[in-house]
């Protein structure tokens, strides 16, 4: 059974840092592109950032270009989400999954929230 369990939010203030964790465990990770998106309060999920098997090309939603940077380690079975100046429009559950398509049952996520 796969399992994808997100960590590493928190409540931080505007202009700071963040780095999230999805640790991916019952997949053979390094076969799959893997992605972060989230679920702002009252919106619908939305993709923030992809990365493919071997880390060598991401792509990244226009609102978090420059500033959220995806990486992954293929030993560790884990996916990694810098996010740098944030702004209070990056609150959300932020989650994992395989991308572009979606393949497994959403964890439960992690809460992040941009404080003004």
């Amino acid at each position: 059974q796969v399992q994808l369990v997100e960590s590493g939010g928190g409540l931080v203030q505007v202009g700071g840092s963040l780095r999230l964790s999805c640790a991916a465990s019952g997949l053979n990770f390094s076969n799959y592109a893997m992605g972060w998106f989230r679920r702002p309060p009252g919106k619908k999920r939305e993709f923030v950032a992809g990365i493919r098997w071997s880390g060598g090309s991401t792509s990244y939603s226009d609102s978090v270009k420059g500033r959220f940077t995806v990486s992954r380690d293929n030993a560790k079975n884990t996916v990694y989400l810098q996010m740098n100046s944030l702004k209070p429009e990056d609150t959300a559950v932020y989650y994992c999954n395989t991308w572009p398509g979606v393949r497994f049952t959403w964890g439960q996520g992690t809460q992040v929230t941009v404080s003004s």
